[in-house]
């Protein structure tokens, strides 16, 4: 911090008649004022893009060297009944067992359907009014709903079975009449995206009682002979799906479909190898997604969690690959948790509430803590009790990877016990309930994210299709813990600093950020930075603005002089916010919850123009009494 920043502070502290909360705040700007950083946890370390996300090499499952040749011949497309038995008819189609998946549904969402609705993301659409074709215009989340079948969780926890087979038997019709398997127009729409096959093959399976248990036996035939065609799709087109993420729904489809139809073992090898290799390719070393989505997160663990109870069926054992995958992705989740036990929001994530993100973690099976050692996964996370600090200080997630890419390097959000006071708005990837779809760009923005734009421009170039540009390439971190003075009366703290290079092109700076969060969880400190990225720094002024954005239910009131605000909380808690800069605004912002419902939240700005030469804003969030 330059003396001229400590000086305003300094004079601040003796002004006449200045509220003594906004006092006490403001002499904490000094950041550096008796800092002992002899106490270094890491060593600054650089991460670039093309380092930041490092796929993972799974080897497939150990088979003997007839099982290899069995193998092979199926991915050269002989057919399964032909390498088990080779002069016997083939068995006539049926399920080999029932599958108890340990993971619940959503009750709500269930009696919706019973009642008549799908509830998608907090907007109800009548049945009857929904077009199960191919020609279509649905938004993503009612797509994926309607060919991905995952509402067959929901009705299953809804009720006991018995009293909602008929509304899973008239929606399966319903489905099967506008999207034939063969014929005219079969393989056509989104219906059969490799992503939604796989999930509604993997959902038919786990949940077949719904739909097989009722009195209609046509039905049940067609429905089994459903499964055989979507399967024997799957085998031929599993590689052509979006991305990672929808190439592994249609694998674990074809694995289950090898336990669980009959004479499957040559497929269920062959869906093994492809999954194993999938899984490699969609997760990083440390166990994180490489899109960085907890969104996809959750939806890839509750892939293995429904393909495990499948091998549990059957009586078969987990192949070690694919059980150590299912363990990775769990700790990478918990890194992402708040003090409510709910997620963050991040790469169009929403704040997941913590009772759905136990119960996809109880389901699991796997028992471990917060990831510490981030790397790939890039979100930094400090937790002083009750307070908890998320950062993301990696690079944003390649294009190829991205699914709602956010340019939100150097964002944070900040909690204290079960209240939020800094959040990001999030919910990209629920956009089209609640959530307009015709916002989905702007919440990926890095506007829509509690952090330092320039020229009101996106670190990262936001593109369609969830998709990002170029931008951020490096991110520096250094992590510590450090002294408040150097005697150690005033405690310890965590200190954080990270720069990204997002702007380094466009207008030739550097955005580094410090962030010191006291052991106690009772304050933190930051400070942004811009550092010219040249060997001289350019001439001109280019505006900036550093957003605050409100958790829900935060009510903020400017403190008198206008350079700090104070924050009531519903429990009446008072954190003061104050900074060394002109003023502080409040506008108007928007947060959308874990269900895809969007609210109406404040947002606290500090802006102007800042010199190309470089330029520091130090702010300070502090609990008061």
């Amino acid at each position: 911090m330059n003396a001229e920043t400590l000086e305003l502070a300094r004079a601040a502290r003796q002004r006449r008649g200045q509220d003594r909360s906004a006092e006490d705040a403001a002499g904490a700007f000094a950041l550096n004022d008796g800092i002992d950083e002899a106490l270094v946890e890491r060593a600054p370390e650089t991460i670039s893009a093309d380092r930041a996300l490092v796929v993972t090499d799974f080897a497939p499952p150990e088979i003997t060297p007839g099982e290899r040749v069995m193998r092979f011949a199926y991915r050269m497309g002989l057919p399964g009944p032909l390498l088990i038995a080779p002069f016997r008819k083939p068995a006539g189609l049926r399920l080999l067992a029932t599958v108890e998946s340990p993971l619940p549904g959503e009750r709500a969402t269930g009696m919706a359907l019973r009642a008549g609705h799908f509830t998608i993301h907090g907007l109800k659409a009548p049945i009857e009014q929904v077009d199960f074709g191919p020609t279509a215009k649905l938004t993503p989340p009612f797509e994926s709903a309607v060919h991905g079948f995952g509402w067959l969780r929901d009705l299953d926890s809804c009720t006991p079975r018995q009293q909602c087979t008929a509304v899973a038997e008239r929606l399966l019709t319903r489905w099967l009449d506008a999207n034939p398997a063969q014929g005219r127009g079969a393989g056509k729409g989104p219906a059969w995206k490799v992503e939604f096959a796989g999930h509604r093959l993997l959902a038919w399976l786990v949940h077949a009682p719904l739909i097989l248990s009722g009195k209609d036996g046509r039905l049940r035939a067609r429905a089994m002979a459903e499964m055989a065609q979507t399967a024997r799709w799957l085998d031929r087109h599993v590689g052509k799906a979006d991305d990672r993420l929808g190439e592994v729904a249609g694998w674990c489809a074809i694995v289950a479909a090898g336990l669980l139809l009959p004479e499957g073992k040559p497929r269920r090898l062959f869906g093994e190898a492809g999954l194993a290799h999938a899984l490699g390719e969609l997760v990083g070393e440390d166990g994180g997604v490489l899109s960085r989505s907890p969104v996809a997160q959750m939806e890839a663990v509750a892939l293995l969690v429904d393909l495990a109870a499948c091998y549990r069926a059957v009586r078969r054992e987990i192949p070690q690959a694919i059980a150590r995958v299912q363990a990775m992705l769990v700790p990478p989740l918990l890194a992402l948790t708040h003090g409510d036990g709910g997620l963050g929001s991040w790469q169009g994530g929403a704040a997941t509430p913590a009772d759905r993100l136990a119960a996809l973690v109880e389901a699991s099976g796997v028992r471990a803590r917060p990831l510490k050692d981030p790397r790939g996964w890039g979100y930094q996370r400090l937790a002083a009790r009750p307070a908890v600090l998320q950062v993301d200080a990696s690079p944003p997630p390649l294009g190829r990877h991205a699914r709602n890419g956010c340019a939100s390097t150097l964002a944070f959000e900040f909690s204290h016990g079960d209240h939020r006071l800094i959040v990001n708005c999030g919910g990209a990837a629920l956009a089209g309930g609640q959530v307009p779809i015709r916002i989905e760009q702007g919440l990926r923005a890095t506007a829509a994210h509690s952090t330092l734009t320039l020229g009101d421009a996106n670190s990262t170039a936001v593109l369609l299709d969830g998709k990002l540009g170029s931008g951020v390439g490096e991110v520096e971190v250094d992590l510590r813990a450090v002294k408040l003075d150097e005697t150690g009366a005033g405690g310890g703290a965590r200190r954080l600093e990270a720069s990204h290079d997002g702007y380094a092109a466009r207008f030739g700076l550097l955005h580094k950020r410090i962030l010191i969060l006291r052991d106690d969880g009772s304050e933190l400190r930051g400070e942004d930075v811009l550092v010219p990225s040249g060997r001289k720094g350019q001439r001109g002024k280019v505006p900036y603005a550093i957003r605050f954005h409100l958790g829900r239910h935060v009510e903020a009131t400017l403190t008198p002089g206008g350079k700090g605000a104070s924050l009531l909380l519903p429990d009446g808690a008072l954190w003061q916010f104050a900074t060394g800069a002109e003023k502080v605004e409040i506008e108007e912002s928007l947060w959308v919850d874990g269900n895809g419902r969007p609210h109406s939240v404040q947002q606290l700005v500090i802006q102007g123009l800042a010199s190309r030469g470089g330029g520091n804003f130090a702010w300070l969030l502090k609990k008061m009494g």
